[in-house]
Parts: C-alpha cells; sequence; structure tokens
C-alpha cells in the first residue's frame, strides 16, 4: 500500500476546492447559520485531550445549543454517565468541534471554537427544566462556522432509510460479551429504561 504522507502530495492528489467551498466560513453567526443552531435539538461535540480524542452526542428536546451572541454558543451539560471524558479533554485542550444535525435536512452544520467549562449559577439556571439544572455549561468561542455539503447524508440515507435497529446489539449484549458474563445484560436492559426516565435531566 501505497501512503499520502505530505501535504504537497495531499493537494496534489485532491485539487483545490471550488469557491463556495471556502467563502461559506464563518467566523461568526450569520442570521441564516442562527437559524440552523436555533433550530437544531442534536449535535455531536468533538474535543481531543492527551489520551486522544472524543466524540460525544448531546441532544435536548429544544435548542441543543444556546446562542449567547453571535460568536458563542452555550452548550449544558446534563447528566450522563459520569465519564467526563469531553469535559477532561477541554480543561486540558480546549479546541472542539460541533457537527449539528437536524432531522430531514441534507446539510449540516459545522462549528470550530475553542471552550471553557462553567458552574456559573445565573447560566445554569437558564437552561432549568422541571426543577433541574445541568451541572456546568460548556461555552464556545466561535473561529469557524460553516455548512457541511449534503453528500454524506444522501449517500447513507439517514433520514429515508428507515429504522434500521432491528438485530442490533444492545448495550447489555455489548457488556456482557465485554465483561465474559459478570455484568447481566439482560438485566441492565431491562433496568436502563427506567434510570434514565429519573435521570433524563
Amino acid at each position: 500500500m501505497t501512503w499520502i504522507t505530505t501535504l504537497e502530495d495531499l493537494h496534489a492528489h485532491y485539487g483545490q476546492p471550488g469557491e463556495a467551498a471556502t467563502s461559506k466560513v464563518t467566523a461568526r453567526l450569520t442570521p441564516a447559520y442562527r437559524a440552523w443552531v436555533d433550530r437544531s435539538r442534536f449535535c455531536v461535540l468533538s474535543t481531543v485531550g492527551p489520551e486522544g480524542t472524543d466524540g460525544s452526542p448531546r441532544g435536548d428536546e429544544g435548542p441543543v445549543a444556546r446562542v449567547l451572541d453571535a460568536q458563542t454558543l452555550a452548550l449544558p451539560d446534563w447528566h450522563g454517565n459520569n465519564r467526563i471524558d469531553s469535559l477532561r479533554n477541554i480543561l486540558r485542550d480546549g479546541r472542539v468541534s460541533l457537527m449539528f444535525l437536524i432531522p430531514g435536512a441534507l446539510n449540516a452544520l459545522r462549528v470550530n471554537g475553542t471552550a471553557r467549562l462553567t458552574a456559573d449559577a445565573d447560566l445554569r439556571a437558564r437552561f432549568a427544566r422541571d426543577g433541574k439544572e445541568p451541572r456546568s455549561v460548556i461555552v464556545i468561542r466561535i473561529a469557524e462556522v460553516y455548512s457541511q455539503c449534503a453528500r454524506a447524508l444522501i449517500r447513507s440515507a439517514l433520514w429515508t432509510s428507515g429504522d434500521q435497529s432491528a438485530g442490533l446489539p444492545t448495550v447489555g449484549d455489548m457488556l456482557r460479551e465485554i465483561t465474559e458474563g459478570r455484568i447481566d445484560g439482560q438485566a441492565y436492559d431491562a433496568d436502563w429504561p427506567g434510570r434514565a426516565a429519573q435521570t433524563m435531566w
């Protein structure tokens, strides 16, 4: 196998991007880009740290991130599994990327920037739901925002191919396999919906 190992070889292999691919990048939210953030209930948060990279799905009933101003987003950290991989990475290397998806939309919106963590009471209170608040908020300073071309979503038929989850291993199946039966996967799967309902927010 021959590897591409230099930027020169890479650029020669791919050529130059079209004008739209470069002119779409802005350093702040335009009104159109803000409309995407305001409508998106799901994004993937990517971080980097000494141990490597991390991609974390984030979702909410309303906007997954709140716009504080044209260059600043706030992403609440709701209850999860307490691994806090993303949060540890942010403390040590603030570089982050967000990919916002909206069901049915064939494009995605990408945000690159730097993040900091806060447990500020006033900011946490802005996300309060049913008397509960996120334990912290990730505040992202935007460096780049741009739309992502639709080809990947078209190729994958992500929004049009229907439910393809039948027959997939459950998390309990995965845990039972990894722990060689030490964790009762069937009991884990049976208990999970109730646990999740109590700790959604």
